[in-house]
């Protein structure tokens, strides 16, 4: 957890002090922005650090089996059900449980895990009594839950039992000065880890990465890091060296470092606003707050320009 951007750094007081209680936290953030490395974070910080932190990725578990990959099974509670088989939950007690990409959880799953939040009791399929278990639970998404909520993909009750204390991990792009510490910190984690001499990257280069808006966030640094280090190990990195999609281009419309710049052809001013306006909701999947935060204005101006240029979301 690398960062030294303000934003960045209030994230992490938060999640200091939330840290040492039990509360349910909900994590969210772009995909690739670090999620799972503030739960084990959150985990190892707390009283439950000697115990299991288990992760269950929503978005892998089949339908059919969502019940039993969480609460477990009897043998011969349905058909293929050879064994007894505990559940994340069980497998979580005393410790951690993170629910990855829980907006992706099936609705009829949402009910049981809604009722296990609520009395710490978890009923496994195939068993008439319940079972309690001691389980601090940290959820992650990238989806906007209140959105969902409202095209009916997710429990209201559900999102309330999560959302005790939400936690909202900024885009890289939104981190100024933090390339550079990541990518420094990556590049020699990267090297000892490949026993390879780092690579130099020029200025030119960092102000392109600078300028760079990073759509894959830390995960996308990460893999670029780890590219320039088996690529040009010992070397020195100049702007031709990199992928082209770091290159600064008139198509682009922006230069090295960062500003604006007109293409020959001239643009069309509404055309470009509304075409900015529809990618930032898009980016942050119709939530006005963030979208507004994204292009540096209110969020009654945004809703101002949506009107003006007739955006729906």
């Amino acid at each position: 957890m690398l960062g030294k951007a303000p934003e960045f750094q209030s994230l992490l007081r938060a999640m200091r002090i939330v840290s040492v209680t039990d509360a349910t936290v909900l994590v969210s953030g772009e995909s690739g922005t670090g999620k799972e490395l503030l739960a084990q974070a959150l985990h190892r910080n707390s009283r439950r650090r000697d115990k299991p932190f288990v992760t269950v990725n929503c978005a892998a578990l089949p339908t059919q089996l969502a019940e039993s990959e969480l609460f477990g099974h009897r043998k011969g509670a349905f058909t293929g059900a050879s064994t007894d088989s505990i559940g994340k939950v069980q497998a979580a007690n005393g410790g951690t449980l993170f629910l990855d990409e829980i907006g992706e959880l099936p609705l009829a799953v949402q009910a049981k895990l809604l009722r296990f939040l609520e009395t710490g009791e978890c009923q496994t399929v195939g068993r008439a009594n319940n079972q309690c278990v001691d389980v601090r639970v940290i959820a992650a998404t990238n989806r906007d839950l209140s959105r969902l909520i409202d095209d009916g993909g997710f429990r209201r009750d559900l999102y309330y039992r999560l959302h005790v204390v939400p936690l909202e991990l900024p885009p890289l792009r939104q981190r100024p000065g933090d390339v550079n510490l990541l990518l420094s910190g990556l590049t020699a984690e990267l090297a000892a880890n490949y026993k390879l001499r780092p690579p130099v990257y020029s200025k030119a280069v960092m102000k392109l990465l600078n300028s760079y808006h990073w759509p894959g966030n830390v995960r996308e640094l990460r893999n670029f890091s780890e590219r320039m280090l088996i690529l040009f190990s010992g070397r020195k990195v100049e702007t031709e060296n990199l992928p082209q999609e770091f290159r600064a281009t008139p198509s682009q419309h922006a230069s090295a470092d960062g500003t604006f710049q007109l293409p020959d052809q001239g643009l069309n001013m509404d055309e470009l606003e509304a075409s900015l306006i529809e990618q930032a909701l898009n980016k942050t999947f119709g939530n006005r707050s963030k979208a507004a935060r994204m292009l540096g204005l209110s969020r009654d101006t945004l809703l101002y320009r949506m009107k003006k240029y007739a955006i729906e979301c």
